[in-house]
């Protein structure tokens, strides 16, 4: 077994467990990183073809761009867990601690950060799939259709992780909520129309 089938089979592992962290955040993101790879993908796939040389500026930049995202997405798996670990601490607490609820807040507040940012960079990465679908490698474009597919799993999941916590907030959650929903909303709609654009072409 090669080390990449090691490092998915032990996090599988310890997702799968009664561990509270990794979570549905951690998930995400990961995911989201797959998605994104598949991404960078289709720009090695097209880079240096004569058939591409009209369009091989964008798509170096493409590539540039998505391998940054990637390696972002990676770090927030780590991150989340991280995240989490407050708000664990917070419901471990007794139900009638005097401070308790102020601390959730507060916790649930931190727990939202992560998620957020994993939705934001989805966007980012699900423009560079929409774009690659378009200027890309033929032969990659079901690809392209892929990435944007998971990446709007991904996306959808990481809004998830917001609300969970937006919900334990309260009043004070509003616009966290608010920012997570315009996120959702922008991220599934590239998604859905890259991947139409990428099915309709495969038809």
């Amino acid at each position: 077994m090669d080390d990449t089938m090691r490092s998915c089979r032990e996090f599988t592992a310890v997702l799968s467990s009664a561990a509270p962290a990794p979570g549905g955040g951690g998930a995400a993101a990961l995911t989201a990183a797959v998605g994104t790879a598949l991404c960078g993908m289709v720009a090695n796939l097209t880079t240096g073809k004569k058939a591409y040389s009209a369009v091989e500026g964008d798509i170096q930049q493409l590539l540039s761009t998505t391998n940054a995202l990637q390696g972002k997405l990676l770090d927030q798996v780590a991150a989340d867990a991280e995240g989490f670990l407050p708000l664990a601490a917070v419901y471990a607490l007794p139900k009638d601690a005097p401070d308790r609820a102020a601390k959730l807040v507060q916790a649930s507040e931190t727990a939202c950060v992560v998620p957020l940012r994993i939705m934001e960079l989805c966007v980012d990465a699900l423009a560079a799939a929409g774009r690659l679908a378009d200027i890309g490698s033929r032969l990659a474009v079901s690809d392209a259709g892929c990435a944007a597919a998971i990446l709007g799993g991904a996306l959808r999941a990481a809004s998830l992780n917001v609300l969970v916590n937006t919900k334990a907030m309260g009043a004070a959650g509003a616009p966290l909520t608010e920012r997570c929903l315009a996120l959702l909303a922008r991220g599934e709609a590239a998604s859905d129309a890259v991947f139409k654009q990428v099915k309709d072409r495969l038809l």
